[in-house]
């Protein structure tokens, strides 16, 4: 298949939003297939999030010899991890490498915005604009990422503030010197655990102002041994496959098992050796800390446990020990997120009782006691999983909208295709794992079965593939059910949508784990493509 030239608009067979993980694997499995597609990516390189994200600390909680791309022996035998979990900047160096062995950069398009796709009913192909002029094609995929659209609350006076203002979502890509300034951080999510402690090695003092206190566990990360990462690499195929075999991101076994069903002693005992060993395995100990709010209890104490015991003044470490069950809001892993605490130039600021009434040309406010500060940095997360989908004026079947599809709350079949939208693919969207697994393992999985629905059209002679609504329902129903189960939705997070001032609540990803959701989909397509209609 070859691109086409009219005289104002650009013809491929299929266009992809977006040159972070997903992007990038699904430019090089059409390029495979001998298809004529482009990317189109709104930064300056590729990267996704990992372009966008440089806030001092960035850190992927996801183990590196996991957090790459299975595709390609060639690539996981060559490349070499330094790291136990990858900084920002590797991962970075990571995706430029993919982008360069595999002959894809020409096929890009950067520093351009998709602003609109709009399926032509009658064409039977996807018209999108972008910044740099029209183009059409028959397959329109949205790796737009599940946390790229950043959130910055409206305080009264933001304009007015006279120093410096940056989001960690949407970091300056020059170095940003907070040496002997006075810095705000607002939020106290996975980014500014992450950053706390970098900025407080050099700011003259830290105020980290927190509305709702956040779990965390240390990350453990270190120098990766090379004699490790050999004995990986001499059994990727299989340790591939046991990882993707559980249920989450977590890299230390899970172990099947109540935390209930346990003496007190061995408990403990249990939770200081995943403590011990690190990173996000922690909530793998026991099989029912996020359906029983018993055993959660447990792990959530244990926690607490330590904040009082790292923290050394008492009234701090209590403002910092969260009150909601484990997992409920997304977990986060640190390096001295609370020693941080006990420097004399860190303040934590409790806003949850008195909340930020303004920012002043000289800083921000809590009630009546006035932060002077040099700079704020806004550490507020993202409009998760749609934000990004939202901002482009996505129309499909009888011009209808997606954002008025969705404004009870996202729709989808298997998390990768909407009632609707023909030949409209979602990379980790909606209604599957995505934020709740591995998401690189995610990506390759929708990609690879993205790829074989566009084959099988080609095979079959068909045009163009979308859900029935009766399955979309039954999925959505499914969805929400499964979260149900969970203690999940106990929370205000932004799984559900919570942080969005006016965004309908409700558990947008896929909570039943990353087995149990591959083999429904290898059932649909055994099925026949079961769910879907062919045409």
């Amino acid at each position: 298949m070859n691109q086409k030239h009219s005289d104002t608009v650009k013809e491929f067979d299929a266009i992809v939003v977006g040159a972070g993980f997903g992007g990038l694997y699904m430019l090089h499995r059409l390029k495979q297939m001998g298809m004529s597609a482009r990317v189109f990516e709104a930064g300056g390189g590729v990267g996704g999030t990992w372009y966008w994200n440089r806030y001092p600390g960035c850190r992927c909680d996801v183990e590196s010899m996991e957090y790459s791309y299975s595709f390609s022996e060639e690539l996981q035998q060559e490349w070499e991890w330094t790291e136990r979990f990858p900084g920002r900047p590797e991962i970075l160096d990571y995706l430029n490498h993919v982008t360069d062995r595999f002959s894809l950069r020409n096929d890009i398009e950067f520093d351009t915005r998709v602003t609109a796709a709009v399926y032509d009913e009658t064409a039977d192909r996807w018209q999108v604009d972008t910044d740099s002029g029209p183009v059409s094609a028959r397959f329109c995929v949205m790796a737009t990422g599940c946390l790229s659209s950043t959130n910055t609350p409206d305080f009264p006076g933001l304009q007015s503030f006279e120093g410096d203002i940056y989001h960690t979502g949407n970091w300056p890509h020059e170095d940003v010197d907070s040496t002997g300034k006075r810095v705000g951080i607002i939020g106290t999510r996975s980014s500014s655990i992450q950053s706390t402690p970098v900025i407080a090695e050099d700011a003259k003092h830290l105020f980290v102002f927190q509305r709702t206190p956040n779990f965390s566990v240390p990350a453990r990360n270190a120098p990766l041994n090379p004699e490790v990462q050999t004995q990986v690499k001499e059994k990727y195929a299989d340790y591939r496959k046991q990882q993707r075999a559980l249920p989450f991101a977590c890299h230390y076994p899970p172990r099947d098992q109540s935390a209930m069903d346990v003496t007190p002693e061995e408990r403990e005992a249990l939770f200081e050796e995943y403590w011990a060993y690190g990173g996000l395995s922690f909530l793998s100990v026991f099989s029912d800390l996020i359906t029983n709010a018993l055993s959660n209890e447990t792990a959530a104490e244990f926690i607490r446990s330590k904040i009082r015991a790292v923290v050394k003044d008492p009234e701090t470490a209590e403002k910092l020990c969260p009150d909601h069950h484990v997992g409920c809001k997304r977990p986060c892993s640190d390096t001295e997120y609370y020693e941080a605490f006990n420097r004399d130039n860190v303040t934590l600021v409790d806003v949850s009782e008195t909340p930020i009434s303004a920012i002043t040309p000289t800083g921000v406010e809590v009630g009546a006691d006035p932060y002077a500060l040099d700079v704020i940095v806004f550490a507020t997360g993202f409009d998760a999983m749609t934000g990004s989908l939202d901002k482009i004026n996505i129309r499909g079947r009888v011009d209808l909208r997606l954002k008025d599809k969705w404004a009870a709350g996202p729709r989808t079949y298997l998390g990768v295709t909407t009632v609707g939208f023909p030949n409209l693919f979602f990379i980790t969207g909606p209604g599957s794992p995505s934020v709740l697994a591995n998401m690189v393992t995610g990506v390759e999985h929708h990609v690879e079965w993205i790829a074989a629905a566009i084959a099988h059209l080609a095979d079959t002679g068909k045009a163009h593939i979308e859900p029935t609504t009766a399955a979309e329902d039954a999925w959505v129903l499914h969805v929400n059910e499964v979260a149900g189960e969970t203690l999940f939705p106990t929370c205000n997070s932004w799984y559900l949508g919570a942080n969005i001032p006016g965004k309908p609540r409700i558990f947008m990803p896929y909570i039943g784990g990353f087995p149990r959701y591959e083999r429904k989909c290898e059932e649909v397509v055994a099925n026949g493509y079961e769910g879907f209609a062919i045409a």
